[in-house]
């Protein structure tokens, strides 16, 4: 009776202990254990990982190349380089100053001997009616021998002037600015030796159209266009 109890726990654990290993062997992969084929995924891995670091490594290097290029103005395209260093050269062009006496002068009798009935009243030489803007361009009196009908003049503490008339009294370096009231000559101008910067020179023709268009030019630019009345109105 002995015998047959220990056969029978004796049977049971080896049983229990194939089926112990047949679960194992089941969950290994069908060819078992492999020790080559890890290696050769670590190796994959490794070099994934080294080529993915060198690609980074040459991205930053072209990023930072360009980046110095762009600083220090290297640029492949020569036409626009051409244009880079051709751009200074504009704003190198002189200006030519000129030293005038300028007294101020209006529209009324005691200026021009007219008074607001006349029909010429407010009529300047070149035709174009008398303006006053500050904030784009006056009309003014000159000498037509030294600044002909048209010619654009900065005047300091005035601002810009179109020469449209001309005077009796006008003669050598000497300009009239127009003011709309003998109060406002007085007042903000009266009679002054200024340097004058002669920005463009006219060609003794000046037309409301002209003057429109310079007014609205300067409106949106604050300065004269280089290309003003380059087409004859």
């Amino acid at each position: 009776m002995r015998q047959f109890h220990f056969w029978h726990k004796f049977s049971t654990r080896c049983l229990l202990a194939g089926l112990l290993v047949f679960t194992m062997a089941a969950d290994l992969p069908a060819g078992g254990f492999q020790p080559q084929s890890i290696y050769a995924n670590q190796q994959y891995r490794n070099y994934a990982e080294w080529l993915e670091l060198k690609q980074s490594q040459q991205l930053q290097a072209v990023r930072t190349t360009r980046q110095y290029q762009y600083q220090r103005g290297i640029m492949m395209n020569p036409e626009h380089k051409q244009a880079e260093q051709a751009q200074p050269e504009r704003k190198k062009k002189a200006v030519e100053t000129v030293k005038v006496l300028a007294t101020g002068y209006t529209a009324g009798y005691e200026s021009t001997g007219k008074k607001p009935n006349h029909p010429q009243y407010g009529i300047t030489y070149s035709g174009v009616r008398v303006r006053r803007d500050k904030d784009t361009v006056s009309t003014i009196a000159a000498d037509l021998k030294i600044f002909p009908i048209g010619t654009i003049l900065y005047i300091p503490g005035y601002g810009y002037g179109v020469v449209a008339d001309k005077g009796s009294a006008i003669r050598g370096h000497k300009i009239d600015l127009y003011f709309d009231t003998i109060k406002q000559v007085y007042k903000e101008w009266g009679k002054k030796e200024v340097e004058v910067q002669v920005v463009r020179k006219g060609d003794g023709k000046l037309t409301e159209e002209m003057l429109k268009e310079l007014g609205k030019a300067m409106e949106v630019n604050k300065e004269i266009p280089e290309n003003l009345w380059d087409k004859a109105i």
